[in-house]
């Protein structure tokens, strides 16, 4: 047990209390504790105040504590859901574990059936193996689970359709609030299987409305994209701040921002030159400025409280969700041409080979050259012929008095032409050619997966949706972003400081024998026991060069890969193949990179806006913390994105269209539109009237009279029977009917099943393969 002590314990000593102690702990119980005395009680309060704030405590009813993440030994818990099996699930009624999802408790009933979906329990809890269990003290007064979903009117009855994919039941509506047919509504749900029934609490209005789709992934994750008063308060008068002396002044470079065109904040701008060290022969000096957000935004205020809790702006194709108040996401912070702006500039000094030399940081002022979109800058190069690249490659420059005067320089002269922007483009594109040449060296995970682009009108209606273009501008800027995240993450090792690493892992051995096996149905080998890199990967896309399945290799490659994430303790970036790695280029967007600017602030005693001890201390659970926002943020984008496809494809119901499978199960196959996207069904049971055999190693559908296989890969001609906006699903059939064999594209038929190696693979493949 623990001892008295002299003075408040730490962090960790008050979680490890929390975690052990056999009953609730609050503010008396930890106190008793550890012995403190009547004025250590009141540092405590401050203590346990700010362990909440960071996100490692919340308080349960009565004012016990319990680790973020964790639930009270005792707490109220609802009743969620009760399976096929008589599975009892319940989920904490109070949570609010920003980011977190409330863990699923299994409920120990004394009576078996004695609990429904909606009842309110008082729990004793405990901490079983991966989960949780409840064992039941009380049955309190009924409520319910809520739902978000659409109501529809069949037979005079009305019935709410769950806005989920994955939920593939309907719940008949008892009370529908007033809510009618094709309303967005909010329900509770109560009952037993299998009389579960719906009670509309809230309505939200149309769900096909121009902006509806990502309010209901803001709403199902529970995003927050309303700030408190007083941070946006705050916002506005921090954004008044001088940005005071002693910055470097940058105004006379011609620093440019190079963004996507329908970029609502711009946190990174660039600028090169030809390095006149003859040390650095044939090398470059660059300078990636950043938007100086730790000077807005100090540790503990009421906007570091709301960005923490957000942990990422969320961005859709009708709004962002910002990490930041308005004012400063889009305007103080935001590096605009003609502005002056504070920023934490990187200066590098860049080998011909593209190895980084040296690095510095700085807080400057800059004024920004110009904002330019990637499509912008791409054409302006393309006026210019590679040979010319080199030329002017010195024009430009720092200034030679570094310290920011009294009186302002002249402004930047506008650029208007391309003549102009050549000057400064030119020398931009030639120092990442050397760059690209560090890349291909080191050969990073290159996979060359489209993203799909949602273009709407004004009024939000979708225009179009395609894949988003791949152009030299993106490859530039990221190499440049890459460089100076490098700089960062060195620049604080060298200082011994804090790091909030940006980690990418080396895929686990169970996934690479799940890769073998999938490349062996297309009869590519692939050896285990080698020593796993990059490269590995990027051979097998080189031997697979243009055949057909080349994009679902790449795409199982990606779900091969472990995910990226946070954390203090370095363990590298497998996917961009370097061993020291850190998020440090947008910190209006993401809180990671505001931990990064902080550190280097304290560290080079930049002034004020600094990292406090304690959050050096908490790096740990607070990389956790904003680990687990970035996975909701996009799971938010992906599903809104799902929505806004099946809205464009909704339109073409009927349509018989090219598609191609991306995954296969035992109860039918997925596919995707050719060029569009959105994963949609084909349930096995719409195949025909044979028995389909499923092979779970080769991840084929089999028909046991006709032969027919179903693999990933195959491209073929369905028709789309049914698209949701609401949902985002897809769901597809037979060009001519159900039980029809559905015609390849291009007029193959459907492939046949060979034994290769006692595994079956697809013969439409063969002879293409290198």
């Amino acid at each position: 047990m623990y001892k008295p002590k002299a003075g408040l314990p730490t962090r960790e000593q008050i979680l490890d209390f929390i975690a052990t102690s056999d009953v609730p702990a609050g503010k008396r119980e930890i106190a008793k504790g550890f012995g403190l005395s009547a004025q250590d009680k009141i540092g405590l309060k401050a203590l346990l105040k700010d362990m909440a704030d960071e996100g490692l405590i919340d308080s349960a009813p009565g004012r016990a504590f319990h680790k973020m993440g964790g639930v009270p030994k005792v707490t109220v818990l609802r009743i969620a859901d009760v399976d096929d099996g008589g599975n009892v699930w319940a989920v904490p009624e109070r949570w609010e574990a920003e980011g977190v999802p409330p863990p699923r408790l299994r409920v120990r009933e004394r009576k078996r059936g004695a609990l429904g979906v909606g009842e309110r329990i008082l729990a004793r809890t405990e901490e079983a193996g991966n989960g949780w269990i409840a064992h039941p003290m009380k049955v309190l007064a009924p409520a319910s689970e809520q739902v978000l979903g659409v109501l529809r009117e069949e037979a005079g009855r009305l019935w709410l359709t769950g806005v989920d994919k994955r939920e593939r039941r309907e719940f008949a509506v008892a009370d529908a609030g007033g809510a009618a047919p094709g309303d967005l509504v909010l329900a509770e749900l109560a009952g037993k299987p299998p009389k579960i029934a719906a009670r509309v609490v809230s309505k939200l209005g149309d769900p096909f409305a121009a902006r509806s789709f990502s309010l209901i992934a803001i709403h199902k994750l529970g995003i927050p994209d309303v700030f408190s008063q007083e941070a946006l308060d705050e916002a506005e008068r921090v954004s008044k701040l001088p940005l005071g002396e002693g910055r470097e002044d940058l105004r006379d470079v011609p620093i440019v921002a190079i963004d996507p065109e329908d970029a609502r904040d711009h946190d990174d701008a660039v600028w090169a030159e030809a390095d006149d060290d003859p040390a650095n022969a044939g090398g470059w000096k660059a300078i990636v400025a950043i938007a100086d957000v730790s000077f807005y935004v100090r540790p503990k205020s009421e906007v570091d409280r709301e960005a923490r809790r957000r942990g990422n702006s969320v961005y859709f194709p009708d709004r962002v969700v910002p990490m930041l108040p308005e004012i400063l996401s889009a305007e103080v912070c935001s590096l605009k041409e003609g502005a002056d702006r504070a920023a934490l500039a990187c200066h590098l000094r860049i080998g011909k080979d593209g190895s980084l030399k040296s690095w510095r940081f700085t807080r400057a002022v800059v004024r920004i050259a110009a904002n330019l979109a990637y499509e912008e800058a791409q054409a302006i190069i393309d006026s210019s012929s590679p040979s010319a690249l080199r030329e002017g490659a010195g024009e430009g420059g720092a200034s030679s008095d570094p310290i920011v005067s009294q009186e302002a320089p002249p402004p930047t002269p506008p650029v208007n032409g391309r003549g102009d922007m050549l000057a400064v483009l030119r020398p931009l594109w030639a120092c990442w050619q050397s760059l690209a040449k560090a890349r291909d060296a080191r050969a990073p995970l290159d996979l060359d997966l489209p993203e799909r682009r949602v273009v709407l009108d004004e009024q939000g209606r979708i225009m179009s949706v395609s894949p988003r273009e791949r152009l030299d501008a993106h490859r530039l800027i990221e190499d440049y972003m890459i460089a100076a995240n490098v700089a960062a993450a060195k620049a604080l090792e060298a200082k011994k400081a804090p790091v909030m690493y940006r980690i990418h892992e080396p895929p686990s051995r169970e996934k690479m024998m799940a890769l073998k096996e999938y490349l062996e149905t297309f009869d590519v080998p692939f050896a285990l026991g080698q020593v796993v890199r990059p490269a590995t990967f990027n051979h097998i896309i080189e031997r697979i060069g243009d055949a057909d399945f080349r994009p679902q290799v790449m795409e199982q490659i990606l779900r091969t890969q472990t995910q990226a994430y946070y954390a203090p303790g370095n363990h590298g970036h497998f996917g961009l193949s370097l061993g020291s790695y850190a998020h440090f280029t947008s910190p209006i967007r993401r809180y990671a990179d505001l931990l990064v600017h902080r550190s280097l602030v304290s560290a080079y005693g930049l002034g004020e806006g600094g990292l406090p001890a304690d959050d050096a201390a908490n790096m740990e659970s607070v990389g956790e913390i904003i680990s687990r926002l970035e996975r909701r943020a996009m799971e938010a984008e992906r599903d809104t994105t799902d929505r806004y496809v099946a809205a464009f494809l909704s339109e073409r119901v009927g349509q018989v269209m090219d598609v191609r499978i991306t995954g296969v199960t035992n109860f039918g196959f997925f596919a995707t539109v050719e060029g569009i996207g959105g994963d949609g069904l084909m349930p096995v049971r719409d195949l025909g009237g044979e028995y389909f055999r499923f092979d779970e190693g080769a991840r084929t559908l089999t028909g046991e009279h006709s032969g027919d296989v179903f693999a990933q890969g195959q491209t073929l001609e369905l028709r789309l029977a049914e698209a949701n906006p609401v949902s985002g699903a897809l769901r597809f059939e037979m060009p001519e009917g159900k039980g029809a064999a559905p015609p390849m594209r291009g007029g193959r038929k459907p492939v046949r099943e060979i034994k290769h190696r006692g595994r079956p693979m697809n013969i439409r493949h063969k002879g293409k393969r290198r």
